[in-house]
């Protein structure tokens, strides 16, 4: 398996992987529950760039030259630049105008979503892409990353806890009671 940063060309399998993870957020930007127009929708963000969801802030896990799985992943400082071209797009295509609560924050690399294809579930992958993050942003770039899960999601967030994360506020996301969790650089004990 390989580790890489995603391009325009992996569009329609990061859709595809990022729907999976958050289908429900999509149907409630959309107001419809219409998984071709979900799937649609992120295909159109992830294609471009400069945008919450574009393929410039992804990384693809792949297989025998086949994508599996894939991470959103963006500076949270960078949230609110991000996410325009998605409120107006809602507003333009869809006649939408609803408020999205902040998700993250300056401070912290914000994983907005992760996702596995069906077939590829339950082999460690989501596991192994987020240790290659952690690795990547915490260790390497000294950066805190953060990321939200289900209030009843518990298997998740033992995930999220074995890996180094740690609980830091309740968030409420479209709806959804969500639990705030970062991961920090351990700081060094030794005086020198």
């Amino acid at each position: 398996m390989i580790i890489r940063k995603a391009t325009s060309i992996d569009a329609p399998d990061i859709a595809e992987c990022l729907l999976l993870a958050m289908e429900s957020i999509v149907y409630t930007f959309i107001g419809k529950n219409d998984s071709n127009v979900a799937y649609e929708f992120l295909l159109h963000f992830v294609a471009q760039e400069d945008n919450q969801y574009s393929y410039q802030n992804c990384w693809v896990v792949s297989n025998e030259n086949q994508i599996i799985g894939a991470i959103n992943i963006y500076n949270g400082a960078n949230l609110h630049t991000l996410r325009m071209p998605i409120i107006n797009y809602l507003k333009t295509n869809f006649n939408r105008e609803i408020i999205i609560d902040d998700e993250t924050q300056a401070g912290e690399y914000y994983i907005d979503t992760l996702g596995i294809k069906t077939n590829q579930q339950g082999k460690g992958i989501g596991f192994m892409l987020l240790q290659f993050i952690i690795d990547k942003f915490v260790h390497k770039q000294n950066q805190t990353l953060g990321l939200l899960v289900e209030k009843e999601n518990r298997a998740a967030q033992r995930l999220y806890k074995k890996l180094g994360f740690i609980y830091q506020s309740d968030k409420n996301l479209v709806g959804k009671q969500l639990e705030h969790m970062q991961i920090k650089r351990q700081k060094n004990n030794t005086n020198n």
